[in-house]
């Protein structure tokens, strides 16, 4: 790159180096430094020193450099030369691209900011203005201008990056490379006023900095809107005596101008229209301004009310091309003082007479003022003359002699009258006549007189004929007959005068159009020459509208207008009508072609369209004028318009297209096509041409006529590929004209000549064939192929037999026509060694058809040498599918006499999937088999000898083939294949257990057990090891296995495994998605159709639905809850079986959860005619959507808590109430609680200090062994419940005495039990059980353990039931719900609750475990808890509160003293009961069921303690009374389970494993089972005297263990006498189902008929008791019990039959009292 070049001065050679400015690495930034630039001085190139050391080493530097240092040490000695280098700097890519024009900002190399802008008509089509100017034209360049070599230099690519608004790309689209910018549909300015663009211009080269400018395209308004006025009736005013100039105002008082305001919609209402206003009469009296929205009519020339009072007139706007409708504008003008009245004469002359009398008339003088109102109202006075004699009226004029003058003759006046207007005094006009007056003799010839001189009469022209018009009857003093004429002013006689009667009337019609007034001169006679007098009647004739308008003959009525132009000026039409006012107005409209012409309201015609000529050349416009009346009459007139043509159509072409098959090898010059192309525009010339250049060197085109030729001979095999073909475009044009030229195609195909005959392959062809080969056996193969192009009907090679030559040969065999198989057609009996030819034909279809041929020889074998097979079909047995390849299939066997066999598959193997040994006959397989491909095979396999072989020849017969059948094993190696990927269901929350939820379906592409699904489900761990799912192994069906209760929105995922061959063999698996949903999320759609049609097309209807669903969510599933009958009416109660509802969920997959139930109404109602339209098929005709409804009990819960929101304020308001309330009883139960834990804490101690009891000797009671352990111990409990509180250690004294009670008592029971009913009918309990009193418990804070329950028992949330009924009793009466919630039963059961209904298994399940409870922490946690549940008191008791919690959930926190004495207590008895190791008494287990019998608990079991109340089990009575007793004690039993006596264990120290329940009700089991409500014990089973009781008390049912029959109790009030606390009578009745076996009562118990003498006997007892042990004084003295608190006999009765369960007690106080006890 080193360009030397010679100086223009003297001096060393320079050098030219150029730099580019782009750095090596191509990137855009500047030579780094360093870069070398020249080398050129290098080597021989550089100056040369020829001295030595360092005076000859040569230095380069560059002049002016001083810090350049020389390397020779001497400076003196220091040799250079000098030489000029001129660095050229090439411009590099370093500098993006800018907008033109650029202009700089100050000091800088940035351009301002650029703005282009184009303007468009809106609705223009793009073809008019594409390209779109733009100003200026947007171009852009590269700042770097002088990159090299050009080929280097970067394009300008252009975009639209942004713009507003954002709909722009709909509408413009800008050139990549030129910034053309191109409009892509027309624009509507409605919705587009104007676009803002950002241009973008940047390099191709990738180049970081593009360049930015603004468009802005403005579109302007197509005048496609008239324009209108904002009114539809202007009213004016003017005064008439305005100057010119004046405007007219909107009111009388002309205090404001009246405004006129036209708009336009194309223009915004902001802006002036600009439109033209023209009137369309009276424009030479007024005019509008012409600029402006509000617009004013002014006057031009003055008005006179007078001649004119109203203008009436149409006023229209017009843009231009556009003209609004016609509004009439009235000018009213109003009168202004303008006239003088005026006299009809200067002077009047009258003669009266001396005989006239005061009064009588005169003259009547008359003067006209033509203005109007006050200032036409004329007022007479007679100024002077009168003497006094005249007075005159001044409002009628008549003149009369005043009263008492007496007329003297010969005397004459001269009274000067002045008549006058009433208009204000300064406006006010007059003028003034004269009347002489001459008095005669008296004189009885006067002539006669008219009332007035002057009449005036307005008359419609088209009054009739015939018609008064006025009476001028005159009067005669002498009463001479009058005479009246009509003396002038009626020359054509049109009025008729009566001569007698004085009436005027119509003589003839009139016409205002030719005399619109009369003035008729009257004369009245009486027939004397001087008799007659004058009056004039002024008769002014009125317009009616009896004048149609009339076109104006002279104007043109043939036009014309040049066609493609909008708005061109066609002609005009001018009409007039002589009626006045607006009946004259005349107005025009088109009749025809209104939407192609329009008429404006002067009569000028436009086009409203582009004419085309072509289309049509003539229009007969018809022109209709209407004048302006009510109604109008009308006139028409034709005219004849012309269209001109101009030149804008290309020349067309008579067909798009032009196919044409030219032969090859034609000769140049041969005309093969002649094209035609017309132009429809007048005047054209066409010519043609060949527009496409690489067709010129083989066509010619005749330019005039349009023939092509050719130029040169075409060659068919000359072109490549499938087909010769020639395609190229044409033109015609108008030499004359502008438009650009009409198109055609020109296809020329080349056809094939056929060049080429067939040729075989061989000149002969051998074959053999058996002497007896059957029809259609193949004996040889011939072949010939055709060099023509392939693909052609030349190159196809067919073939046929020779008839002509040996006609026997080709009667026998015959040759395939495409495969050329020489077969035998008849069945061959030909002698052996014969030999027969045949000559085969090979044609092409070629044009000409061109053939050739060959000789086939056929030889008959001897069947001596034509193998035979052992069997003609061979079946061997199935093979496997899986076999090798390899495997041996069968072995085929043929014989031939001296001749080696060679085995061939001739047929059926065309897959080549056998192969056959062709020495051994072995068939083996050679490739896999595929049983789901095919399953048989029949193979043809065929036997020749060697010697045929080696001769390439087969020779097929009867005996040398055979048929090998093979059939395929199935093998299992397909897995199977589900038929979704994602299975999606749904499950609702009251599902019940194992219902169906959906059904998968898995195919496998074997067969047989092969294909037969076992199916099983992979769950993930679900809350307490819930499986949640199962499925029917072999079909496929997923159910529930869990209940989903409360579980809303929560969703499985499981996966499904299908493994065939009945769980043998493969597998595949699946995904599961069901999510729990309820009607919440349910719609249901409502059809006109049964429910069965519905349930027959489910599957189709539910596609449907789904489709729409996953327009809005892809992949959502739809899902059917129920199909049933359509219900309605209130509370959808009733239903309707002719229709139906279809209840649906939808399932997102995204969310894995149900579709909200309003976003699935909106996606199907919104499509509900469209479902509707696919629906049909299904439904059948007339079969429809109803509606889209929310579920029955979504509807109802709406309307019920639209009903309870009326109470909620109420309940608000209650809630806060009771709270308030209960916060002082909160501060209370605290104190005492904190006592009460000091007092257990002391009681501890006590307890400890206690000593043992010791052995009691005494004999056996005989009140026990009469009355039986049941009735002592419930005497025991009464008793001991009804002496009250005592003090801590006064309750200990009496625990010390009751033991020695108690040793005894369990003696008598020991004798019991050998002897008697109690040895056979009471098993022995194996139960502890101990009393305690509240203030001596053993333990100071034991909890509840409840161990041993079976898993799920129903009796646990049956226990949680009633806890929440029980809580709401205060800590005295706890008593009876210990007793509800823990009852001893027979065998180990020590435990019984007390629901509502539970079953036998569930109490055998449930109440199995030893019980230890402390009442006096529980009556302290119970206060605690109290006030936490005020404000719901029947609500659901939550057992994970923090009360139950720290009953049930803490560790037993037990003294530690206290505990080891109960342990103590506990070894004692083992040792004492040592004896007893060997005894085991086995518990009786009774199987319960649920629903079998229940045993409801008796009125006695319920009411055990006194201190009861009733609890208000809100279920079934929801307001019951609760009644206290405050008085009584509720003492403490603790039980503890032990299945055999010896071995004792103590209480549990540990919380045990918390057991999970089973309620009937579905609900969702929570992931760490609640425990048990706490299970109090209960008192002995015989009760205490019935406490008072609420009005009525529900039924309570308690499934309790016996022997073997369960009995049926009801409770029932009975009637109690008062007592000091407060009572309420209880029902005594009782229905038993099944009454208990009566028992005879033994002893005395047979003198006993009520609990009286035993309670006093018992009281003995107790007395004795106390006198043996005298306690403190401040023991308080046993509350006395009334007897009606006692139980009745029948009670007694009952319970003496429960001894079984009361044996438990018993024997609790064996266990409890050991040192006492004997052996029982």
């Amino acid at each position: 790159m080193f360009i030397d070049c010679k100086l223009a001065r003297a001096g060393p050679p320079a050098t030219i180096v150029p730099i580019d400015e782009e750095s090596r690495n191509g990137e855009c930034a500047l030579t780094p430094v360093g870069t070398t630039i020249f080398t050129g001085f290098s080597g021989n190139n550089g100056a040369m020193d020829i001295d030595d050391g360092p005076n000859g080493q040569i230095e380069y530097i560059i002049q002016y450099n001083p810090n350049d240092p020389d390397r020779a040490q001497n400076l003196n000695e220091r040799r250079t030369s000098t030489t000029t280098l001129t660095v050229d700097v090439l411009d590099g890519d370093d500098l993006g691209p800018m907008f033109l024009p650029c202009v700089l900002v100050n000091n800088t190399r940035d351009c301002r900011p650029l703005t282009y802008q184009a303007s468009l008509p809106e609705f223009t089509d793009p073809t008019r203005v594409n390209p779109i100017n733009v100003t200026p034209p947007i171009e852009a360049i590269d700042q770097d201008k002088n990159i090299q070599p050009p080929s280097d230099r970067p394009r300008i690519l252009y975009s639209i990056l942004l713009g507003t608004p954002e709909d722009y790309p709909q509408y413009f689209c800008m050139n990549l490379t030129t910034a053309v910018l191109s409009l892509l549909k027309p624009i509507n300015r409605d919705l587009h006023q104007k676009f803002d663009l950002v241009i973008k211009a940047e390099q191709d080269n990738g180049h970081p900095l593009p360049a930015f400018a603004n468009l802005h395209i403005e579109v302007l308004d197509e005048n496609n809107q008239k324009p209108y006025f904002t009114e539809s009736l202007y009213e004016g005013f003017i005064l008439e005596s305005s100057p010119v100039g004046t405007t007219i105002s909107d009111n009388q008082n002309l205090t404001s101008s009246l405004q006129i305001i036209a708009l336009d919609n194309d223009v915004e209402e902001t802006k002036d229209p600009q439109l033209h206003l023209f009137l369309n009469d009276y424009n030479t009296f007024f005019t509008v301004t012409q600029t402006g929205i509000t617009r004013y009519l002014t006057l031009l020339q003055p008005v006179d009310r007078e001649l004119q009072q109203l203008y009436t007139f149409s006023m229209t706007a017009s843009d231009g091309v556009q003209e609004s409708m016609a509004v009439m504008v009235s000018i009213l003008v109003i009168d202004a003082n303008d006239n003088s009245p005026t006299f009809s004469n200067i002077s009047y002359n009258v003669k009266i007479y001396t005989d006239m009398r005061p009064g009588e008339s005169v003259i009547k003088l008359s003067a006209i003022d033509a203005d109007q109102g006050p200032n036409g109202q004329i007022i007479y006075e007679i100024l002077a003359g009168d003497q006094g004699d005249f007075i005159i009226n001044d409002r009628t004029g008549l003149i009369t002699i005043a009263p008492g003058v007496v007329l003297s003759v010969g005397r004459s006046y001269a009274l000067t009258v002045k008549a006058s207007d009433n208009a204000p005094p300064a406006q006010r006009r007059s003028s003034i006549t004269t009347v002489y007056i001459e008095v005669l003799p008296p004189n009885n010839q006067s002539p006669p007189r008219f009332p007035q001189l002057m009449y005036s009469l307005e008359i419609s022209e088209a009054m009739r004929i015939g018609a008064i018009l006025l009476n001028l009857q005159a009067t005669d003093r002498e009463g001479d007959p009058i005479r009246y004429l009509i003396q002038n002013g009626d020359p054509q006689h049109v009025f008729n005068l009566s001569e007698t009667s004085g009436l005027l009337a119509l003589g003839k019609p009139l016409d205002r159009e030719s005399t619109d007034r009369y003035i008729l001169i009257v004369t009245a006679s009486d027939g004397r020459p001087d008799g007659t007098s004058t009056a004039t009647v002024n008769v002014v004739v009125t317009d009616v509208n009896d004048n149609g308008p009339v076109f104006d003959p002279f104007l043109p009525k043939n036009l014309s207008v040049q066609e493609e132009e909008v708005n061109a000026f066609v002609g005009q039409v001018r009409a007039t009508d002589p009626d006045a006012a607006v009946n004259g107005q005349v107005h025009y409209s088109l009749v025809n072609f209104n939407n192609i012409f329009r008429i404006t309201s002067n009569g000028s015609i436009y086009t409203a369209v582009k004419l085309n000529r072509e289309t049509r050349d003539y229009y007969e416009l018809t022109v209709e004028a209407t004048d302006g009346a009510v109604d109008p009459r009308r006139s028409t007139l034709t005219l004849a318009i012309k269209v001109l043509d101009i030149d804008d159509n290309s020349p067309m072409f008579t067909n798009a297209s032009y196919t044409v098959c030219v032969p090859e090898n034609l000769p140049p010059g041969t005309v093969f096509l002649r094209i035609e192309a017309k132009d429809i525009d007048l005047g054209s010339n066409v010519t043609y041409r060949i527009r496409t250049q690489e067709a010129l060197p083989f066509f010619s085109l005749n330019k005039f006529t349009g023939e092509l030729s050719l130029l040169k001979s075409l060659d068919y095999e000359s072109f490549s590929g499938t087909e010769a073909t020639f395609t190229f475009l044409v033109e015609a044009f108008d030499s004359g004209g502008t438009m650009p030229p009409g198109l055609a195609t020109v296809t020329v195909r080349i056809k094939d000549m056929n060049d080429y005959s067939p040729v075989f392959s061989k000149a002969l062809y051998r074959g053999m064939v058996a002497p007896d080969a059957i029809k259609g056996t193949v004996i040889a193969t011939v072949s010939a192929e055709d060099q023509d192009p392939l693909g052609t009907p030349a190159s196809r090679v067919r073939y046929k037999v020779d008839v002509i030559q040996f006609p026997y040969s080709a009667s026998i065999f015959d040759v395939e026509e495409i495969s050329g198989r020489v077969v035998t057609r008849v069945n061959l009996n030909e002698e052996p060694s014969t030999i027969f030819k045949l000559v085969v034909i090979a044609y092409d279809d070629g044009d000409p058809v061109k053939f050739n041929t060959t000789t086939v020889e056929i030889a008959v074998l001897q069947p001596s040498v034509i193998p035979r097979f052992t069997q003609d079909e061979y079946r061997p047995p199935p093979v496997s599918e899986g076999a090798p390849k390899g495997t041996l299939i069968a072995v085929v066997t043929a014989a031939a006499l001296n001749q080696t066999i060679v085995y061939s598959v001739v047929s059926g193997n065309e897959d080549d999937v056998f192969a056959i040994n062709n020495r051994t006959g072995v068939i083996f397989i050679k490739k896999p088999l595929d049983y789901e491909s095919v399953k048989s095979y029949e193979l043809r396999v065929q036997a020749d000898s060697l010697q045929v072989v080696r001769s390439n020849l087969r020779v097929p017969s009867k005996s040398n083939t055979a048929k090998v059948f093979i059939e395929v094993q199935d093998e299992n190696d397909h897995a199977p294949v589900f038929t979704k990927k994602l299975y999606i269901g749904g499950v609702s929350e009251d599902a019940k257990m194992f219902s169906s939820v959906m059904k998968v379906k898995a195919d496998d592409k074997d067969t047989g057990n092969y294909s037969a699904m076992q199916y099983r489900l992979i769950i993930p761990p679900i809350k307490d090891g819930k499986e949640g799912f199962v499925i029917e192994a072999y079909e496929g069906l997923i159910k529930t296995a869990m209940l989903f209760k409360n579980m809303r929105r929560s969703y499985f995922k499981f996966q499904v495994i299908a493994t065939d061959n009945y769980g043998k063999g493969l597998s595949s698996k699946s995904e599961v998605l069901v999510s729990v949903v309820n009607q919440l999320d349910m719609q249901v759609i409502v059809s006109n159709v049964p429910p069965t049609l519905v349930e027959q097309n489910k599957d189709q209807l539910i596609g449907i639905l789904e489709r729409y669903v996953q327009d809005q969510i892809p992949g959502a599933t739809v899902v059917v809850e129920s199909i049933g009958a359509r219900r309605f009416g209130d509370g959808f109660s009733e239903e309707d079986y002719s229709k139906s509802d279809l209840m649906v969920y939808a399932i997102d997959p995204q969310t894995n959860r149900a579709i909200m139930r309003n976003e699935l109404f909106k996606f199907l109602d919104g499509k509900l005619l469209d479902i509707n339209k696919e629906f049909q098929p299904y439904l059948g005709q007339g079969g429809r959507i109803l509606e889209i409804r929310t579920p029955d009990v979504v509807a109802n819960v709406k309307k019920q808590a639209q009903a309870v929101g009326y109470t909620e304020g109420a309940l608000l308001a209650l809630a806060v109430i009771i709270i308030l309330c209960c916060m002082p009883a909160i501060l209370i139960v605290m104190v005492s609680y904190r006592q009460r834990q000091a007092e257990c804490a002391k009681t501890a101690r006590i307890q400890m200090a206690l000593p043992a009891g010791k052995p009691s000797s005494s004999a056996a009671n005989n009140l026990y062994e009469e009355l039986g352990d049941s009735t002592i111990l419930f005497l025991l409990y009464h008793f001991q419940q009804s002496r009250g509180k005592k003090s801590v250690l006064e309750e200990g004294d009496r625990q010390r005495v009751i033991s020695s009670f108690a040793s005894r008592a369990i003696e008598a029971h020991k004798q019991s039990n050998f002897n008697g009913s109690l040895n056979n009918n009471l098993p022995k309990s194996a139960s502890n059980i101990t009393f305690l009193s509240d203030e001596n418990p053993l333990t100071t804070q034991n909890p509840l353990y409840m161990e041993g329950v079976v898993q799920g028992s129903p009796s646990s949330s049956l226990l949680r039931k009633r806890k929440d009924i029980l809580d709401s009793l205060s800590p005295r009466r706890l008593a009876l719900k210990d007793a509800l919630l823990g009852c001893p039963l027979g065998g180990i059961h020590r435990a019984w609750t007390l629901p509502i209904r539970i079953t036998r298994r569930h109490v055998s399940d449930a109440l199995s475990r030893p019980i230890i409870m402390d009442p006096v922490q529980w009556q302290q946690e119970r206060l605690k808890a109290e006030s936490e549940r005020t404000d719901n008191q029947h609500s659901r008791v939550d057992i994970s509160s923090p009360i139950f919690k720290k009953i049930i959930g803490t560790k037993l926190t037990v003294k530690e003293k206290a505990r080891q004495f109960e342990q103590q207590a506990l070894q004692e008895m083992k040792q004492v009961k040592s004896y007893d190791m060997k005894c085991s008494h086995s518990p009786t287990h009774s199987n319960y069921h649920e629903g079998e019998n229940m045993l409801e608990l008796s009125p006695e079991c319920l009411l055990a303690s006194p201190c009861h109340r009733s609890p208000p089990f809100s279920s079934l009575t929801p307001s019951t009374e609760v009644v206290e007793f405050q008085s009584l004690a509720v003492p403490s039993v603790i039980i503890t389970h032990h299945d055999c006596p010896e071995e004792l264990s103590p209480p549990p120290t540990h919380k045990p494993p918390t057991p999970s329940f089973r309620i009937k009700k579905p609900v969702y089991p929570p992931k760490t089972p609640p425990p048990p409500p706490p299970l109090l014990p209960l008192p002995p089973p015989t009760p205490p005297p019935l406490p008072p009781q609420p009005p009525s008390l529900p039924t309570i049912s308690l499934a309790l263990s016996s022997s073997s029959t369960l009995s049926t109790q009801h409770l029932s009030p009975v009637k109690h006498t008062k007592s000091p606390a407060k009572q309420l009578p209880v029902s005594s009745q009782a229905t038993a189902p099944e009454p208990p076996p009566h028992r005879e009562l033994k002893g005395i118990l047979k003198n006993i008929h009520n609990l009286a003498d035993i309670e006093k006997s018992v009281a003995n007892m107790y007395s004795q008791i106390d006198k043996n042990h005298i306690l403190p004084k401040h023991i308080s003295k046993l509350k006395p019990i009334s007897a009606s608190e006692l139980p009745t006999t029948e009670t007694v009765a009952e319970h003496s039959q429960q001894n079984g369960n009361l044996s438990c007690i018993v024997e609790e106080l064996e266990k409890r009292f050991p040192s006492q006890s004997t052996a029982l």
